[in-house]
């Protein structure tokens, strides 16, 4: 057993869930964050409201999943963002489990 989370700007939701299916992870939650970069201090300094940190819209989806289902995801991950045309990656890391119930 393994868990899975992937993260992606909110306009890749339909993208992350169709790789989910490819990959057969069913079971999955999900939800909204605010996804952050940091800016360089020239950027900062010509914004009007430096004092105020804008988030990107973006999603968080994690799944404990079997351990052979982990690397047709990242494939197929992997894939998608080779073909990418913005500077917005899909990210996903894999978590050991050490207990369940």
């Amino acid at each position: 057993m393994k868990l899975i989370i992937v993260t992606a700007v909110e306009a890749f939701e339909e993208e992350v869930l169709t790789l989910f299916k490819k990959a057969n992870i069913d079971s999955f939650s999900g939800f909204d964050i605010e996804g952050y970069k940091n800016i360089a201090p020239i950027v900062k300094a010509s914004n009007w409201f430096s004092g105020k940190s804008k988030g990107n819209e973006s999603i968080m989806f994690f799944s404990f999943t079997d351990a052979e289902k982990i690397d047709p995801l990242f494939n197929l991950i992997t894939e998608f963002n080779n073909n990418l045309e913005t500077d917005n990656p899909i990210r996903g890391i894999v978590l050991p489990i050490e207990k369940f119930i």
